[in-house]
């Protein structure tokens, strides 16, 4: 049976790495989270891996964390004096016994110390081209679905149905 696998985010490093979401996250940090947590459910529903997407909110006064369920995506906002790394860092340690554990961020630091706990570091412009490439196989999975003007079966099958069915119909 195929290990489960992990990939765990640094959301914020994330945000500010993409070009597209580093400019809506001057205008709205909510909306700049909202949309990478979208981008990685998308990105989810393809590769199949359990992704948790980890936000600091050490500077919160009283801030006593927070995990939820965002479609097949968890969100994590860290407590109080605990930051994004030091999460990413001891959830690491733990998953790491049982399962494949990749760490999406730029942090050069926290690479080096994510890989002596055994993870794979997935830089934040790997995970964008990663996110592009997957984007272009839904799209084309939704184009190749996509009936032709007429709507004729001949017009959706592949070339050898298409070959048989004309066989048959010649006889």
């Amino acid at each position: 049976m195929k290990k489960k696998t992990y990939l765990l985010v640094d959301g914020y490093n994330i945000i500010y790495a993409w070009k597209e979401l580093a400019e809506i996250s001057v205008r709205s940090l909510d909306e700049a989270r909202d949309r990478l947590i979208h981008i990685l459910s998308n990105y989810q529903g393809v590769k199949k891996y359990e992704i948790i997407i980890v936000f600091d909110a050490y500077k919160v006064s009283g801030g006593k964390g927070s995990v939820e369920k965002h479609g097949n995506v968890t969100v994590v906002f860290t407590k109080e004096a605990e930051t994004a790394d030091n999460y990413i860092e001891k959830t690491t340690g733990i998953l790491k016994r049982n399962y494949d554990v990749f760490v999406a961020t730029s942090d050069h630091l926290e690479q080096v110390i994510i890989m002596s706990k055994g993870a794979v570091r997935l830089p934040a412009s790997q995970l964008l081209l990663d996110v592009k490439g997957i984007n272009k196989e839904i799209k084309e999975r939704i184009d190749y679905g996509r009936p032709v003007k007429d709507n004729l079966l001949m017009d959706n099958l592949d070339e050898k149905t298409r070959a048989i069915f004309e066989k048959m119909r010649r006889g």
